[in-house]
């Protein structure tokens, strides 16, 4: 399998790693996560991601089960991909496919012409999460460096 030249390391900044994020909704998460990016990334708009986040999940749910969810969207003037990695104080209910709410998340902001290099990112996230030790282990971090470097690491590991 060929993986991508995009690796959560490059996509990942260690602010964008958030332990025990206060969440009562999936809106309210959905406005964390908007606010936590635009901080990082003044280029985009905060007002913006959260609206494309929050009507990509009126498309369907992006809570992939077992507690996980990885919100996703196309942004106009993002030039590359940003992501951003939060495990919730609380689990909340995100509607997710197994109806399971969720306390893990991985975010994943795309520019809008996103290629199938992205689509492939996904779909990699998306098997990191089927790791249940993995998660496990991003469940009990303490902190949020802990966290970063626990998903960094994990990436290494994998062949």
């Amino acid at each position: 399998m060929v993986h991508s030249s995009l690796s959560i390391e490059s996509i990942l900044a260690p602010e964008l790693a958030l332990c025990g994020v206060p969440g009562t909704s999936k809106k309210r998460i959905l406005e964390t996560i908007a606010e936590r990016v635009a901080q990082h990334y003044p280029e985009l708009e905060e007002n913006q991601i959260f609206n494309n986040l929050v009507a990509r999940e009126r498309l369907g749910s992006t809570g992939i089960g077992q507690g996980i969810a990885i919100p996703h969207c196309r942004l106009e003037d993002c030039k590359r991909v940003v992501g951003a990695l939060l495990t919730l104080d609380e689990p909340i209910n995100f509607d997710a496919i197994d109806s399971e709410p969720v306390d893990l998340l991985f975010v994943l902001l795309v520019p809008q012409n996103a290629t199938s290099e992205h689509l492939e990112l996904l779909s990699q996230l998306a098997e990191k999460f089927n790791d249940r030790g993995l998660c496990r282990r991003l469940r009990q971090c303490q902190d949020s460096q802990e966290l970063y470097d626990l998903i960094v690491a994990s990436e290494k590991a994998s062949p």
